[in-house]
């Protein structure tokens, strides 16, 4: 990923932060010449000094095939907002996007053993429903198993850690005021959350 220096955005704990904000990503796996990506929902667990992603695919997804023998990216990115020139002091401007992005490296391991993926399962459920754990438990064996056996379980230990927050730091702030504004005004719930962090720039 192209990081601008203005933009780096380099404390590890924020990213994690940040991951965990918002976990849906988009994992891409080259296999031959040909990059494969799946759009997965992700736990983020920090193991001592290791940072450890977790997830599954659906059984039948061909991606799964090159993921332990191939390096994957997984691709989070999210808040994000198209940002008009009109906010800009200088007529002759043009538009721009802002956002988030993490990019997460590394090879994957896929857990083959049942009581590891029913382990990783029950962790994302902890994690995205905690009230529905109950309901869960309380699911046949049967039932388990065959939602088990559809899934491809994997965690992936990562190697990199890159991130980007292009938030119109090379803005003024009277420009970043402005764009804001408009963000905050707007419906789209994203876009709020992107005022949030250009608001963090002018502290």
């Amino acid at each position: 990923m192209y990081i601008p220096k203005s933009f780096q955005f380099d404390n590890p704990a924020e990213k994690i932060d940040f991951m965990r904000r918002y976990p849906f990503a988009a994992m891409v796996t080259v296999a031959g010449n040909q990059p494969l990506a799946t759009h997965l929902p992700f736990v983020v667990e920090e193991k001592g000094r290791k940072l450890i992603l977790s997830s599954h695919f659906a059984a039948g997804n061909d991606q799964t095939q090159y993921i332990e023998a191939n390096p994957s990216l997984i691709i989070f990115c999210e808040p994000h907002a198209y940002i008009s020139p009109r906010h800009y002091d200088k007529r002759e401007s043009v538009p721009t996007w802002d956002y988030i992005a993490v990019h997460a490296y590394g090879k994957c391991r896929i857990e083959r053993d049942v009581d590891t993926k029913l382990t990783l399962l029950e962790k994302m459920i902890r994690f995205y429903e905690p009230d529905y754990l109950h309901q869960w438990a309380s699911l046949s064996n049967r039932f388990k198993m065959g939602m088990l056996n559809g899934l491809v379980a994997f965690t992936l230990e990562v190697t990199e850690l890159r991130g980007q927050r292009k938030l119109s730091q090379n803005k003024t702030v009277a420009e970043r005021t402005r764009i804001i504004r408009q963000l905050e005004g707007s419906a789209v719930g994203a876009e709020q959350d992107l005022a949030h962090y250009i608001h963090q720039t002018l502290k």
